[in-house]
């Protein structure tokens, strides 16, 4: 699963609204205010957006805020160095980052340097009550990321597995990867709380996604159905002049004016309009190994979009050493999620020859491959079945990562054997995957991220 970084002493960070709760943790987390430095030093002045009561501001010191962030970022260790005290509400939310990010020693002069070490006790009621507050003091898109520290640096996976646990997290894509590894594991008790976590955050991607994914392969279908003998409305005016240019015909220019020319156009080319049958096969083949968790579940819900498009017929294909067929789940994304058993090795070479085989219409086919390419399989036979299925007519896509997750782990070696044949692979995010389906549509050049990055 894919970690994101705990504050560092790089950079100030800039802490939100808070409200005054009691600061005392169990288990392995200190009362965080015994901790502060016992030198003088001047109460830090409490930002405009914790203030809840009209209370008499203590002066602050020179650069108060600045120094207030400062001593959020750094822990309880660096109140003598920047000169700050916490009060009221910063008391509280410097708790909850003390609980996950004060121990191990990680950060010398700051956070974990004192010798106390992070945990929010072994008790779920500990934990329960430490997301509750990282929710009070947090917005949204912070707890998801304390959440993922916690899970990560913690170990809190298994306390997931509690129906309360789950009630008292912030949904998003991440904890759902967190879910499905632990869905063998799951208790009856808990299935049901799971799969309404996965269901809402299912729901939220399709709404964001499902609109535009629509709209643009809507077009790119009507476009890819070319005529010969267009309306004026639908004339493709680029691709008719691209191919008359060899009627281009010089004109003199009338009293003196320069000569002119023009393009006679012998051969119209036109969009066709879609019909209510299938133009186009596509094949999702998804690598569910551990890593590729944020992946798998936007590609679920992609493919379930998919897969509700008449004129598309889709196909979902996840892997590991083993091969799955999820398609007649695609009317559920959440079905297909729970169908998925993330984690195991990786046998791309077996995944692709499944694939292979389900292929009856080359030139009208669109195979995507969500893999971060690391093969277990045979790569010689791999690299083989991707030159033959191009070379028959199919449009193959490699992805190292349908997430927002930034650049991912991949192996480089194969990624540039790939594209050697023509199948450059990248990482892509989901807004961007409806233009990199319309382009494979209608065979043109895929709109590539960071082209020059690419192996």
């Amino acid at each position: 699963m894919t970690t994101t970084d705990s504050p560092t002493t790089d950079s100030p960070t800039t802490t939100t609204t808070a409200t005054a709760q009691d600061d005392t943790r169990t288990g392995d987390t200190m009362d965080t205010a015994s901790d502060t430095a016992t030198a003088p030093t001047a109460p830090c002045p409490p930002s405009a957006q914790h203030a809840t009561t009209p209370t008499p501001t203590p002066t602050p010191a020179p650069g108060g805020e600045r120094m207030r962030r400062w001593r959020m970022v750094l822990g309880a260790d660096s109140a003598e160095a920047t000169g700050c005290t916490l009060t009221g509400q910063d008391v509280a939310m410097d708790g909850a980052l003390e609980a996950l990010y004060g121990g191990g020693g990680k950060r010398p002069g700051g956070r974990g340097g004192g010798g106390r070490s992070a945990g929010l006790g072994a008790s779920a009621p500990s934990v329960a009550r430490w997301l509750g507050d990282i929710r009070t003091y947090f917005p949204s898109s912070v707890v998801q990321v304390m959440q993922r520290d916690a899970i990560d640096r913690l170990g809190l996976s298994t306390l997931l597995l509690e129906p309360e646990m789950l009630e008292a997290v912030e949904a998003d894509v991440h904890l759902v990867g967190t879910l499905l590894s632990l869905n063998k594991a799951m208790p009856e008790t808990t299935k049901e709380t799971a799969r309404a976590v996965v269901r809402k955050v299912v729901e939220d991607l399709e709404k964001r996604l499902e609109s535009r994914t629509r709209a643009t392969l809507t077009g790119a279908l009507d476009r890819s159905a070319r005529i010969s003998r267009p309306r004026h409305r639908d004339i493709d005016w680029d691709r008719t002049i691209r191919a008359n240019l060899k009627n281009y015909l010089t004109l003199p220019g009338a009293d003196g004016e320069p000569d002119t020319g023009t393009v006679v156009p012998e051969r119209l080319i036109g969009y066709g309009r879609a019909s209510q049958s299938v133009k186009k096969d596509v094949i999702l083949c998804i690598d569910q190994s551990g890593s590729m968790a944020a992946s798998v579940v936007y590609a679920s819900v992609f493919g379930a979009v998919l897969a509700s498009m008449r004129t598309l017929a889709t196909r979902l294909v996840v892997f590991d050493t083993a091969v799955v067929d999820l398609t007649d789940q695609l009317d559920d994304p959440v079905d297909v999620l729970f169908g998925t058993q993330l984690g195991g090795g990786t046998d791309i070479n077996r995944a692709l020859a499944y694939c292979q085989s389900k292929i009856t219409r080359p030139a009208d086919t669109v195979v995507v491959l969500i893999s971060d390419l690391y093969e277990g399989g045979i790569r010689d036979e791999m690299l083989k079945r991707v030159a033959a299925m191009k070379a028959s007519g199919v449009q193959f896509v490699t992805l190292l990562a349908l997430s927002d997750e930034g650049a991912p782990a991949y192996d480089h070696e194969h990624a540039a054997a790939l594209g050697a044949l023509g199948a450059p692979a990248f990482a892509c995010t989901p807004d961007l995957f409806p233009d990199i389906m319309a382009a494979a549509i209608e065979k043109r050049p895929l709109p590539i991220p960071d082209r020059e990055a690419q192996p």
